[in-house]
Parts: structure tokens; C-alpha cells; sequence
């Protein structure tokens, strides 16, 4: 009984040794999660970025036309193929690399007329491209235009074809003194040239009124500048872009005077 005691004792000395290390472990605080990596994007980071950056109204686009157009067969609907020369950048980001492609359509063409009326092209730029292909949906109208010929832009964005007064002034210049001299060959006197020169003259007039002007040109390769007329807003999750893109290599067109149609039928 006594020896029972004792250990019994003996448990409890132990006991209240060993209590103060025991407290202690409980009390130790568990230790802190593992950082992430530094090579994963940190949900700050993400999180900092908008959803959508925007490029503002009044951006002017560089582009170059792919395909085409001439007031001689175009029709409202046809498409109109166009690619982008020179990066857009916004705050140090490239948001629409050179090379992204935009589209369109004629939505007017109007052929020059015989006695007045120029000839006239209206597209819209509704559709863009860009090289990993995100599609997006703009406005955007021709502010000029490098056609290789004397084609302008006007209001609207409104692309017209030469007037080419000066050619239609020749026409009637050329018939005058053709008139003339044959007048004065066959009548023998200045009577005569003064008959041919009229009749000369009035078959300019009539050449010049019975034909149209010039048709208004887009050839392929013709460079267009163009305005935003609203924002555009791009999923920044799609819009960011490393490098500055790089447009095709297509050549321009050649330089090229205003043609009226020859002859004086009307067609």
C-alpha cells in the first residue's frame, strides 16, 4: 500500500514538470500559408486592369485598301477590305497592332453625270480585326484619300471623283481650232474659218455634254485615313498586345490623270 503511494507520487511530481512545456507547444501559432510564386500573375494585378480599354472618338486610323472600287460597277453592299498600317497606342499600351484588318461596305455610288455631277463613293467602316482574332464593332468615315488620281473626300465622308474641267475645256478647245482650220481650207477665207471654228465648237460642247466625267477610283492599294466617330472599347483581357504588328507590303497606285469616256453617245 505504501509502495502504491509512492508512484502514485511519483506520477504527480512528473506531472506538474513536464505541464509548462506542454502549454507552451499548444500556445505556438501555426505557421503562415506559403507565399505564391512570384511567377504567377498576383490577383492584385489582375484585378488593377479595367475590363475594357478604350481607344476615343476622334482617333484617326491609317489604312490601305484591298480590293477595288470604282463608281463604274460598285454597288451598295459590296464589301470593302481594309488593313491598318500604323499601331494604335493608348497610354503606353498597343491596343490595335499594324496589320489588324477592318471592314465594310459601299452604302452609295453615284456615277459622274454628262453635263454636271461628279462621281461619288459612300462607305461605312463597321468591323475590326484584330491579328489574334478578336472581333470588335466600330464607326469610323474616310477624312482623305490616296487614290493615285484626283479623287477627294468631302463631307460625310464622301469620296468624289474629278470634275475634270479642264479636260472638258480642252475637248471644246481641240474641236474649235479643228473647226477652223478645216473651215479655212475649204472656204478659202476667214469667213470660212470663223463657220468651221463655231461648228467646231459646238461639236465639243455636244462631245462634252453627251459623256460623262471622270468615274471616282479606288484602286487597290489606295490609302485612307480615317476618323473614329465614337469610342471603341476592347475586352483588355484580348487587347493588349507586345509588339507593334506589321502591315502587308502592298504597292500603291500609280499616279493617273481624270479620263472622260471617248466618243459622244451616250451609254
Amino acid at each position: 500500500m505504501k509502495q502504491r503511494f509512492v508512484d502514485t507520487a511519483a506520477l504527480i511530481v512528473i506531472a506538474l514538470a513536464i505541464a509548462p512545456f506542454l502549454h507552451a507547444q499548444s500556445a505556438t501559432p501555426p505557421a503562415a500559408p506559403a507565399q505564391p510564386s512570384s511567377t504567377a500573375a498576383s490577383p492584385a494585378a489582375v484585378a488593377s486592369l479595367p475590363k475594357y480599354f478604350e481607344v476615343p472618338s476622334g482617333t484617326r486610323l491609317p489604312l490601305v485598301l484591298h480590293n477595288a472600287i470604282s463608281t463604274r460597277s460598285a454597288q451598295p453592299g459590296d464589301p470593302v477590305y481594309l488593313e491598318t498600317l500604323f499601331p494604335i497606342v493608348i497610354d503606353s499600351r498597343i491596343l490595335i497592332p499594324a496589320g489588324s484588318y477592318v471592314s465594310g461596305e459601299v452604302t452609295e455610288a453615284k456615277r459622274p453625270g454628262r453635263i454636271h455631277g461628279r462621281g461619288e463613293i459612300k462607305i461605312k467602316l463597321d468591323n475590326l480585326i484584330l491579328p489574334n482574332g478578336y472581333q470588335a464593332s466600330f464607326n469610323a468615315s474616310p477624312t482623305g484619300a490616296g487614290t493615285g488620281g484626283n479623287e477627294s473626300v468631302g463631307k460625310e465622308g464622301a469620296i468624289k471623283g474629278d470634275s475634270n474641267k479642264a479636260g472638258e475645256a480642252g475637248t471644246v478647245l481641240e474641236t474649235t481650232a479643228a473647226g477652223a482650220g478645216l473651215g479655212g481650207i475649204v472656204g478659202q477665207s476667214a469667213r470660212g474659218a470663223g463657220i468651221g471654228a463655231g461648228a467646231g465648237a459646238a461639236a465639243g460642247l455636244l462631245a462634252v455634254l453627251l459623256t460623262r466625267g471622270p468615274e471616282a477610283e479606288l484602286p487597290r492599294g489606295t490609302t485612307l485615313d480615317v476618323v473614329m466617330n465614337r469610342p471603341l472599347y476592347l475586352l483588355s483581357s484580348k487587347a493588349n498586345f507586345t509588339t507593334p504588328g506589321q502591315a502587308s507590303t502592298l504597292a500603291g497606285p500609280p499616279n493617273r490623270e481624270p479620263q472622260r469616256r471617248a466618243g459622244i453617245v451616250p451609254y
